[in-house]
């Protein structure tokens, strides 16, 4: 007994040793063959990242796992992904493993996760999965051994978490299949067996630019019978459903050499009106199975013929109801008197003659009818759109009949009465006389949500419908402040709504109050609750996303508002111009009133790119300086200096930048020019601690009660820099000459000079002016060169003293040597006539007197000047003045 324990113990370990060294010993002998199978028999580049063989995961089978593996079309889909995935996974007995090299490998099973599955169909009909090896391939050659290589006899398929891809270029078909969960077992190795399976995914499907399905919950439990020979497959027991409307199929699907065949019907199993519920997407409709409803809902189809590159199958889809309601337990609304009569048909077969017929389609909620009809032909070429709806709607019923997950609640009453007729290629050609719609619609007492800080409130929009003109008789709309009335003809209402182009049109708007910041983006409440939660200070801030002008709006408005306020700002008695198109804004002949003054403005702001941009020309006139500076944040950074100022300036600027998340200039990034033309202004020097350190470092120069008229000087923006172009103005009688640049964070670099009568330098300076004539002394100035750094709130004041000294100095000697030459001509003059000859004792006694004088002349400039420039004025001797 003890033997044979021993013995079972040896054969154990060795089994178990070969289980463990079977993957070793194998593998590289499986991905040989399996190479050797893809090349013999796929005209495709097929390559995978790794390559496991595992006896236990699968035991008692054996399991070949291929990694991260891809499927690559070559011509004519060169590059294309036909297939790829996470791991394809082939099961086998373990025996196969055994079978020699010339032997063919059965597999049993095969699994694939998180595969994409990527099936196209060119316009030639050429199909990018048709990637097996033609027949006329070259044969083994004689001498040559046949490989082995791998046969599919399947017991068991299975596909997890995958997607597929479909798309038919020829009939511009295309199904999309998400989150695929698929499953099947039979014995596949047999010519004809029955095909147990079981399907879940989200569809969407579409042909053309119409979408039938658009991620709608699909399902499929069905039992097929399969005749593998003759490639043709029949419904057996089967379920399918759409979201949660049930389907049953009968019928088969054959695949022939150049075709392929249809021959189905399905049917709802039941004709209960929540079937109608159960098409609208789960996201939206919930608690179907607690609905009370009556009356009934039935989808029967047809299809029927071949599928080609040319056709498809005949069909005959009907939906109808009659007489239904329904109410969910939970919501205080009934809808009832449902009648719907819907029909999609084809009778020849050729795509283009597939056509939707809606003969009638009724509802009612609070004893409010609404009923809709119409038809859609020539569906895939140009499709001819005929429609009529008549009846109220209050929107706000639709939460109080359908348990609707809304991104916002409305609110309103829309009412129409519309006979509508045209072909979408006149609609997408904007060939607006072809477009035949008649009728009116309203809608009154309307609330929105546009992200805006208050709701947008339309209290009644009415619209008029002809041939070619759709006319917006009124519009009366509130928000926040703002109100406004608008009227107009809109071009393209029909196209606008049925192939998303952008609205166009001409409207005039009125407004009593326009205030720009109720269109601005709406609080960040969050960040407001948050702040409160950690117990700090609440604080709001807006939205970091930027205002953007809408991208559907190609329309002109002509406006007239008596006040617009933007920020701070009140523009009262505006008028102008707004064209909208592309995301820009371009405003013309825009006149308002502001700052006690008028304001001219035409440019543009652009929303197109990431960042906002702006353009514009700028006229003020006779604006009032106080209120400017203020009010407009622009005027503190372009002349600081106006603080210190009381009247009025005319100014212009033309510029060009950027703008911030809520449409304001971003100063650093201005380029352009400005004139600025003080009409008349008080000057506060106080005000201005420039103008206070220069009247403190130049003693005589009197700031206080300062007027300044017709003073005017151009800017320059450059680089956040401000370049001001020489000017000059009168200070009582002091011609005052400035240049330089200021930045925006109130840097400043001016050179000043000032021309000051020597007159204005003290009694030391006019004692030095008393040779003079009376006319040479009021003409005698000097030219005092100042300069100005630091900034507008610190200022350093430096002062060219020597400069002033040398030019003084100068005038003074080239006087005194005018009178030395003409005393030099008198003496001349006394000689020729006989007269005695003068001493030249007495002539070198002048020279030197000369010398004196200027030396001390120069040293009085030097003193007052240095007075002058030390702040203090030169006191008078007393005693001296006393003698």
């Amino acid at each position: 007994m003890k033997k044979a324990l021993k013995i079972i113990g040896i054969i154990l370990g060795i089994l178990i040793l070969l289980l463990i060294a079977a993957p070793f010993i194998f593998k590289g002998s499986l991905e040989k063959m399996l190479k050797r199978t893809i090349n013999e028999n796929l005209n495709a580049t097929v390559a995978w990242e790794d390559l496991d063989l595992s006896l236990f995961s699968s035991f008692p089978d054996a399991s070949l796992q291929l990694k991260n593996f891809s499927v690559i079309n070559k011509a004519p889909f060169e590059g294309d992904t036909l297939a790829s995935g996470k791991t394809l996974s082939l099961d086998m007995g373990i025996m196969q493993l055994f079978k020699k090299s010339n032997e063919a490998i059965k597999v049993d099973e095969v699994k694939i996760d998180e595969a994409f599955v990527n099936i196209k169909i060119d316009s030639l009909g050429n199909a990018n999965y048709d990637i097996a090896v033609k027949d006329d391939a070259p044969a083994v050659t004689e001498g040559e051994e046949s490989a082995g290589g791998f046969t599919f006899d399947l017991k068991n398929y299975e596909i997890t978490n995958s997607r597929i891809n479909y798309l038919d270029e020829a009939t511009n078909t295309y199904l999309m299949l998400t989150e695929v969960q698929h499953e099947g077992s039979g014995d596949l190795s047999q010519e004809i067996s029955n095909l147990d399976t079981k399907t879940e995914a989200f569809a969407s499907f579409k042909i053309d630019s119409t979408e039938y399905l658009t991620k709608n919950r699909i399902s499929l439990d069905a039992i097929f019978k399969l005749d593998l020979k003759n490639q043709k497959y029949t419904f057996l027991e089967n379920e399918a459903k759409i979201n949660e409307l049930p389907l049953t199929f009968d019928g088969y699907v054959k695949v022939n050499e150049t075709n392929n065949e249809v021959n189905l019907t399905f049917k709802t199993p039941s004709s209960d009106f929540k079937n109608f519920l159960a098409v609208i997407p789960e996201t939206y409709v919930k608690q179907i199975n607690d609905v009370k409803t009556t009356g009934n809902f039935t989808v029967n189809g047809m299809l029927k013929g071949i599928v080609d590159s040319t056709h498809i199958p005949t069909m005959d889809i009907k939906i109808a109801s009659e007489n239904a309601s329904f109410k969910y337990p939970d919501l205080p609304k009934t809808v009832d008197n449902i009648t719907i009569d819907a029909q999609l048909i084809n009778e020849t077969g050729l795509l283009k003659d597939t056509y939707l017929n809606i003969p009638k389609l009724t509802f009612r909620i609070d004893n409010e009818p609404f009923r809709m009809n119409g038809s859609i032909k020539n569906m895939t070429e140009n499709p001819l759109v005929n429609m009529e709806m008549q009846g109220t709607l209050n929107l706000a019923n639709i939460e109080k009949v359908l348990p609707v997950e809304m991104e916002q609640k409305l609110s309103g009453i829309f009412k129409a009465d519309v006979i509508a007729n045209f072909d979408m290629e006149s609609v997408e050609k904007e060939r607006y006389d072809q477009i035949d719609a008649r009728g009116t619609a309203s809608l009154t007492n309307f609330n929105y949500d546009a992200g805006f800080k208050n709701e947008l409130k339309v209290v009644n929009a009415n619209l008029t419908m002809q041939p070619g003109t759709i006319t917006l008789k009124e519009l009366n709309a509130k928000t926040g402040q703002t109100d406004i009335k608008a009227s107009g003809n809109i071009q393209n209402l029909i196209p606008f709504l049925m192939s998303k182009q952008d609205l166009k049109g001409r409207f005039a708007v009125q407004s009593n109050t326009f205030n720009v910041n109720d269109f601005m983006a709406s609080e960040d409440s969050a960040s407001e609750n948050n702040s409160k939660e950690k117990g700090t200070a609440s604080q709001k801030t807006t939205s970091s996303e930027t205002v953007k002008i809408p991208d559907f709006l190609d329309a002109t408005l002509d406006f007239n508002a008596n006040k617009v306020i933007y920020d701070n700002l009140e523009l009262k008695n505006a008028k102008g111009t707004a064209a909208i198109a592309k995301e820009t804004i371009t405003i013309s002949n825009f006149t308002s009133d502001i700052f006690g003054g008028n304001i001219a403005l035409s440019g543009n702001v652009s929303t197109k790119t990431e960042t906002p941009t702006f353009a514009m020309a700028l006229d003020l006139s006779k604006i009032d300086i106080d209120q400017s500076f203020e009010k407009l944040e622009m005027f503190q950074f372009l002349v600081p200096i106006a603080k210190a100022l009381h009247g009025n300036l005319n100014t212009k600027f033309e510029l060009t930048g950027q703008l911030t998340n809520d449409l304001s200039p971003k100063l650093s990034t201005l380029a352009g020019t400005a004139l600025a033309q003080i009409i008349t202004a008080e000057v506060d020097s106080q005000q201005a601690p420039l103008l206070a350190a220069l009247g403190n470092k130049v003693s005589f120069l009197n700031l206080d009660r300062l007027s300044l008229r017709d003073v005017s000087t151009n800017f320059t923006f450059n680089n956040g820099k401000i370049e001001v172009k020489p000017f000059d103005f009168d200070i009582k009688g002091i011609n005052v000459a400035v240049a330089g640049t200021h930045g925006l964070d109130k840097s400043i670099d001016y050179n000043v000079t000032m021309d000051v009568p020597a007159k204005y330098l003290g009694s030391d300076v006019t004692k030095l002016l008393q040779n003079l004539s009376p006319q040479e002394a009021d003409a005698m100035s000097v030219a005092l060169p100042i300069g100005l750094k630091g900034t507008f709130t610190n200022p350093q004041v430096s002062l060219n003293a020597e400069t002033a000294i040398n030019a003084l100095t100068k005038q003074l000697l080239a006087k005194q040597k005018d009178k030395l030459i003409n005393q030099g001509t008198d003496i001349l003059g006394g000689i020729l006539s006989g007269g005695t000859k003068q001493d030249s004792t007495k002539t070198n006694t002048n020279t030197n007197q000369q010398q004196t004088t200027q030396q001390q002349n120069t040293q009085i400039i030097k003193d007052v000047l240095g007075g002058i420039l030390s702040g203090k004025k030169k006191k008078t001797d007393t005693t001296k003045t006393g003698n």
